[in-house]
């Protein structure tokens, strides 16, 4: 058997990405049956038993999920407020997978969950620019020019500019209904973007995260990601990831 590298065994775990697996191994913190291990290529063998800072992980079976959620909920497991979280939709088998980025209350739309820790690093981080794409109505006729401003870019926050990619779908003079496409994923970004602007969003939908999409699914729905599906995904993910080297 040959065995599986020590930051790919720590991040099939559930514990982190490959990346922080890396930083894990060279801060002293793993140690196979009881030796530390600095070693980024250290092959653990299947009876091997791996601790990180002093607890015995495992690898767990990965499991991919599509939500459609509905306005009114937020992504959270928990919340102090004693809002409606997206969990109060989920049945119990499902509250160990996170969501892979965030929703706010009003929005709607895909969220992937996952326990994969590597992949939802891989979707989120900000160095990766992977593409989420978005259906939103706004109160008012947007401009050309206002379109210009969005590409180039809005300071939202102070030393936070936001961009966008907007397709026009639907206009007249009440309002207007786009396609916007994000490679970042700022806080309530189009919100604040089409606030600068002057519009008020009126409804703001994901209907897809990378190669995943909302199709097929209902309003509260949940959908097992078929293997095949994740495995074009990591496809796209590594072609993006070797633009980016």
């Amino acid at each position: 058997m040959s065995g599986t590298r020590l930051n790919k065994y720590i991040a099939s775990s559930g514990l982190c990405s490959r990346r922080k697996a890396d930083e894990l191994i060279d801060s002293g913190a793993v140690m196979v049956n009881g030796k530390k291990v600095n070693e980024l290529g250290y092959i653990v063998q299947q009876k091997d038993k791996v601790f990180v800072n002093g607890k015995l992980i495992h690898p767990i079976k990965h499991e991919y999920y599509r939500f459609y959620k509905p306005a009114g909920y937020i992504t959270t497991a928990d919340d102090e407020k004693g809002r409606k979280t997206i969990y109060d939709l989920l049945p119990e088998s499902l509250h160990k997978l996170k969501p892979v980025g965030r929703l706010d209350k009003d929005s709607t739309g895909l969220l992937i969950l996952t326990n994969d820790g590597e992949l939802i690093n891989e979707l989120t981080h900000p160095s990766a620019k992977v593409p989420k794409l978005y259906r939103v109505s706004i109160n008012g006729k947007i401009s050309q020019n206002d379109i210009d401003k969005m590409y180039k870019g809005i300071e939202i926050e102070p030393q936070k500019t936001a961009y966008a990619q907007v397709d026009v779908i639907e206009i007249d003079n009440s309002h207007t209904v786009m396609e916007i496409l994000l490679y970042q994923g700022l806080n309530r970004q189009i919100r604040k973007m089409f606030e600068f602007l002057g519009f008020q969003v009126v409804s703001l939908k994901r209907v897809q995260h990378a190669t995943i999409t909302l199709e097929g699914l209902k309003r509260g729905e949940f959908k097992p990601i078929k293997p095949r599906q994740i495995k074009d995904l990591r496809n796209f993910l590594n072609k993006i990831a070797s633009k980016n080297d």
